[in-house]
């Protein structure tokens, strides 16, 4: 099992509907812990184990929703 610290930035969220729509989609994903959807950043800060999930799948999700994302970071 590895856990990974992952940041992604995301276009700029227009209100806070949006990062609740966003905590809600991702809420309860397998392999997410810590969750921080950062509105006035438009960041959003998790910790991913690789062998239950991956970042495509994290991106898809946020993709469908209308919330692309321009760049993800990961840390050990």
């Amino acid at each position: 099992m590895a856990n990974f610290k992952v940041t992604m930035q995301l276009d700029d969220l227009s209100c806070p509907s949006c990062m609740i729509k966003i905590q809600k989609a991702l809420t309860g994903q397998p392999g997410l812990s810590k969750l921080n959807v950062l509105f006035n950043a438009s960041k959003i800060k998790l910790v991913l184990d690789d062998t239950a999930n991956n970042i495509e799948n994290i991106q898809n999700i946020l993709n469908h929703l209308g919330y692309p994302v321009q760049k993800v970071t990961v840390k050990e």
